[in-house]
């Protein structure tokens, strides 16, 4: 009796990690889809195209003294990441991002970093050091523009925090913390998904 009640409760166990395991899928296939989705952690939100807040306006000055601005990107899907040199998570996701950026270097697709604690000279070295060849904003002292811009629209408090822009401006996803390997595929899904969209 003991060994038939362990069988029943093994098979009752499996079939409900099972059924975990479909409705977290299915709340990602959802969300690559141009859903509403909030991960269960709350560290993934993306937003359906008609839910979308107004464009976020932007200019800011790169690690080579260079000017990039949202108006100098619109009709491209804009991949922004918030990181600094010093944290763990953002130099564990620097060469993911990386791979990332080149596999999307044939579409519209722009990836670009913002320091939100460096001086130029340190994020240069990160680059140099992680080989990253998207460009880098500097958001020091006084000067956070693009933190600014999304203040009130989109936490970006979390570093890193990564954010996924549609071709006119609007955030279209949200990424709380460290794009992991499995938060890789997720986030190259809705960065195609969002390339796609056509409205």
């Amino acid at each position: 009796m003991r060994r038939r009640t362990l069988a029943i409760a093994a098979v009752l166990l499996a079939a409900s990690l099972a059924l975990a395991g479909c409705a977290s899928s299915d709340g990602i296939a959802g969300s690559v889809k141009g859903g509403d989705y909030t991960s269960s952690d709350g560290a993934t939100t993306t937003f359906a195209a008609k839910n979308r807040s107004a464009p976020v306006s932007w200019t800011a000055t790169d690690a080579d003294g260079g000017t990039i601005s949202s108006r100098q990107l619109l009709g491209k899907v804009v991949v922004l990441n918030f990181w600094y040199a010093q944290c763990g998570p953002c130099i564990a996701e620097a060469p993911r991002l990386q791979k990332l950026s080149t596999s999307f270097a044939a579409d519209d697709v722009q990836f670009v970093g913002v320091n939100v604690r460096d001086a130029a000279p340190q994020a240069k070295a990160f680059e140099a050091t992680h080989k990253i060849t998207y460009p880098t904003t500097i958001e020091t002292g006084h000067e956070a523009p693009i933190t600014v811009a999304f203040t009130g629209k989109v936490s970006t408090n979390t570093t890193p925090t990564t954010l996924v822009i549609d071709k006119k401006g609007r955030v279209a996803a949200r990424f709380s913390g460290e794009i992991t390997a499995d938060q890789t595929s997720v986030l190259s899904e809705v960065i195609q998904t969002t390339l796609d969209e056509t409205s």
